[in-house]
């Protein structure tokens, strides 16, 4: 029966079993609270927080642990060490057992010490190593019925009956095709009297989960695989050095890249460099390729630039079927009697595959491990055999063999020169991003994609906020579609403060038509070659501000920049009422390290950011691993957002991550000290054991980097030591990621071609309608285009300038739990007469 005054029903007697529960019944009887009843309550409900409700399933004594083996097969990608420790962490914390099974399917085969069972601290450290420290190794015995029997009777001899492999297309079809023989191979096994019936009825079902780990990217249906990134850094590294020695001696270079039947990689990396000529296996040039390729290295030669660089897939054919060799295109670039340019290859080969992986991977690795566990544990007899992906922005469970079988089409479409079909086969960013290419790299060469006359734009170029990688990649991408369709792009230099400050010519806050030869150069510059401000219009005066857009005749504005950028087309657009001059197309394309735009889950920049920051936390992880009982503090950068310390966290095994979002307290740091103590005691002298602990600029008021840093020193009383580590402004990064170069020729072409749909619009029809003025993003799996007015009215945390929701919250979660940080729950204020309804909310909390 009820309580009196609450709302509590008492349990039968085995529900209150527990002793938590028992102390629970008592301290409702014995209000007020004593100061010892409540610390130790206090400590039960952290402790039961702290679980999960599988990990006490697991340990009750009836219970049996699954036991999860995880795999590496195929070529090595960086991340894929990544996976390794988030499935074994992640199967841990779910109350499983984890395995490794080394050497791939060799060790699968072979067994004996090659699956080994795993323990948390076994994979610290992994994510920072590159390749797969799992081995990996190609196995002929497996193609045999017989291997695959040998590996079934290792599986069930360990009581395995769930495996993650992280592999390429071949790998996955293997393990599908294992899968699919299961039943019929523990027949065998029990036919061979190797095993009895009812030894074998608990693993009558293999379920088994993809994961993609492959540098080629070459996996339909999915954006990305697990180490493309990485290797697109590698290789964006290098031809940017290439290009230096390039311009010196005005040489041309054919760089050849890795990808077998994939063209991603050169495909990317010529959008990602501004190459001037790119050659790739799903889309050979026509018939007539040598003349066009000496077109367009013309071309840009009687422009005025010093330097060629042509990328060659490996796979590289032409129309026939025949291979394209680096040779070839040297031979011809070099002909005396043609360009008669000096011409040098560069073949990168394994160097792509090599290094640590980039921030992105080791953010997807870490992710799609967490979600193949999840799959494991819920996959049913009558579930297909999954294969985790990402399309835009989201972790998606795919049928794996129709992923596998989507890519087999690319390879059979190519074989039977049907282009259209393997360029459609592949994702719709591939797609996009050639185009994208051909727009960039031709301009003023293909006349065909010039506008009437009365179509052409007057179109500026503005940005707005704190430098951003990627900024001059978006800026000179808009420019080149402009050029390529008429339209006039005038630069606004340095922000709307530069803008109101034009006088004449001068040098600062000058607006004039750019120069194509000086942009094109722009696509691997960090920073803002235009120059960008903060200062928002009403700051420069509106009413200057629309004069000087009808002074200068805009027919459309294209902003790139953060939250000011976001501020100052919403005070635009309520300016129009007033300012018909303003009643002109704009759209934003947010670019800013904090991610704190609202309208989209990504802003170029924050992924240059993210890296600059992993690179930093492992030089210094490396000093905290070398003493061996050190802690670092690092504070990030992103305003109040903590988009950048959660990331940041997820990618080099952070400790705890202090956010804006939730804010620090002295509880939630006394818990930390506690946890760490617990940690270093239990250290047995492992290399990795230093610790990272990341917190925003702007998490406290109070507790900053250095602070937390004496408090970890000072409660430590010796057991371990502590630094803070301020990377600053570094964060902004020097050379933007491939990732930010690429995003943002893509969305900056549709940010033009959105505004192109309203030509030299009626200033009625633009003021009436609310997609005149748009923020660009990335949302789940779609790139959208939402009116400033709905998101600025609906989606935006003004007095914090973030969004109200964040699609990366719940990561913070992951990070927790990867890192073993218990479960922190609020201690309310220690009273002797507790409310009724705190205890009721304790309770209902701890139900």
């Amino acid at each position: 029966m009820p309580l009196a005054g609450l709302n509590f029903t008492l349990r039968p007697a085995s529900a209150l079993a527990s002793p938590f529960r028992v102390l629970v019944a008592f301290v409702l009887l014995s209000i007020p609270v004593t100061t010892l009843l409540y610390r130790t309550t206090s400590r039960l409900l952290a402790l039961h927080a702290s679980s999960t409700p599988q990990s006490r399933k697991a340990t009750g004594k009836m219970a049996t642990k699954k036991k999860i083996a995880i795999m590496t097969s195929g070529g090595d990608s960086p991340g894929m060490n990544g996976v390794v420790r988030a499935c074994v962490r992640m199967a841990i914390h779910l109350g499983c057992d984890a395995y490794c099974i080394y050497e791939g399917y060799e060790g699968l085969v072979r067994g004996g010490d090659l699956i080994r069972k795993m323990e948390w601290q076994d994979v610290r450290g992994w994510l920072s190593e590159g390749g797969t420290l799992i081995g990996t190794a190609r196995c002929m015995a497996f193609y045999e019925r017989s291997g695959r029997l040998a590996a079934a009777r290792n599986l069930v001899a360990q009581g395995i009956d769930a495996v993650i492999i992280c592999g390429g297309d071949g790998s996955l079809t293997g393990a599908d095709r294992f899968r699919a023989e299961w039943p019929s191979l523990l027949k065998e096994l029990e036919e061979n009297g190797e095993f009895t019936a009812a030894q074998l009825e608990p693993y009558r079902h293999l379920n088994i989960v993809g994961l993609v780990g492959s540098i080629d990217n070459d996996l339909s249906g999915t954006d990305a695989t697990i180490g493309c990134y990485s290797a697109l850094a590698r290789i964006c590294q290098c031809i940017d050095l290439i290009e230096a020695t390039a311009y010196s001696h005005s040489r041309a270079f054919v760089v050849e890249v890795m990808g077998r039947h994939c063209g991603w990689l050169a495909l990317m990396a010529g959008v990602a460099t501004g190459a001037d000529f790119i050659f790739i296996p799903e889309r050979p040039r026509p018939d007539n390729w040598r003349e066009e390729m000496c077109s367009v290295v013309e071309h840009h030669r009687k422009l005025g630039k010093r330097k060629t660089i042509v990328i060659l897939a490996e796979g590289a054919i032409d129309r026939q079927g025949n291979r394209i060799s680096p040779e070839m295109v040297k031979d011809l670039l070099a002909d005396p009697k043609g360009l008669g340019l000096d011409t040098r290859i560069t073949t990168l080969g394994h160097v792509q595959r090599g290094g640590t992986a980039v921030a992105y991977d080791r953010m997807l690795a870490t992710l799609q491990g967490v979600e193949a566990v999840k799959a494991v544990l819920e996959a049913t007899p009558d579930t297909p055999t999954w294969v985790i992906t990402i399309n835009e922005n989201k972790i998606v469970r795919k049928p794996l063999m129709e992923a596998v079988q989507a890519t087999k089409k690319v390879a059979q479409a190519i074989k039977r020169q049907d282009w259209d079909e393997a360029m459609a086969l592949r994702d719709t960013e591939f797609s996009e991003q050639y185009k994208s290419f051909l727009m960039t790299t031709a301009v003023q060469i293909n006349h065909e994609m010039l506008l009437p006359e009365r179509e052409r734009m007057r179109i500026g170029f503005i940005n707005v906020g704190a430098p951003a990688g990627g900024m001059n990649a978006a800026v000179r991408a808009g420019v080149a579609y402009c050029l390529s369709r008429g339209h006039e792009p005038v630069a606004i230099y340095n922000g709307f403060a530069g803008f109101a400050r034009h006088h004449g010519d001068a040098p600062l806050g000058a607006v004039r038509p750019f120069d194509w030869l000086e942009v094109d150069g722009w696509a691997s510059k960090g920073g803002s070659e235009i120059g960008t401000n903060r200062e928002l219009p009403s700051e420069s005066g509106m009413e200057h501000i629309a004069n000087l857009i009808e002074t200068y005749k805009f027919d459309a504005l294209f902003l790139v920049g953060g939250f000011e950028a976001f501020h100052a087309v919403c005070q635009l657009r309520k300016a129009r009422d007033q300012y018909p001059s303003l009643c002109i197309p704009m759209t934003l394309l947010p670019a800013t390290i904090s991610n704190n735009v609202p309208g989209t889950e990504y802003s170029l920049g924050s992924d240059t950011c993210l890296n600059e920051l992993v690179e930093y936390c492992d030089k210094i992880k490396q000093s905290a691993s070398a003493t061996r009982r050190r802690v670092f503090v690092v504070e990030t950068q992103g305003g109040r957002s903590g988009y950048v310390a959660t990331l940041g966290g997820l990618s080099v095994g952070a400790s705890a991550v202090y956010t804006p979002e939730e804010g620090v307290t002295l509880d939630m740091l006394a818990a930390d000290v506690r946890h760490l103590k617990e940690v270093f005691a239990r250290d047995k002298g492992q290399s990795r054991a230093g610790r990272l602990i990341l917190i925003n600029e702007r998490a406290s008021k109070v507790y900053n980097a250095r602070l937390i840093a004496e408090i970890l020193r000072e409660e430590a009383h010796g057991r371990f030591e502590s630094r803070e580590g301020i990377p600053g402004h570094m964060q902004q990064g020097g050379v933007p990621s491939p990732m930010d170069r690429c995003r943002a020729v893509r969305l900056a072409i549709r940010c033009i071609q959105h505004l192109e749909q309203y030509g030299r619009g009626v200033p009625n029809r633009v003021k009436n309608d609310p997609m005149s003025a748009t923020v660009i993003g990335i949302k789940g799996a779609s790139v959208v285009f939402s009116p400033v007015q709905k998101v600025e009215e609906e989606e935006t945390d003004w007095p914090n300038r973030r969004p109200k929701s964040a699609f990366w919250v719940g990561m913070k979660d992951i990070v927790n739990i990867l890192s073993a940080r218990p479960k922190f729950v609020p201690q309310e204020p220690l009273l002797t007469g507790r409310k009724a309804k705190d205890v009721k909310r304790g309770i209902e909390d701890y139900d």
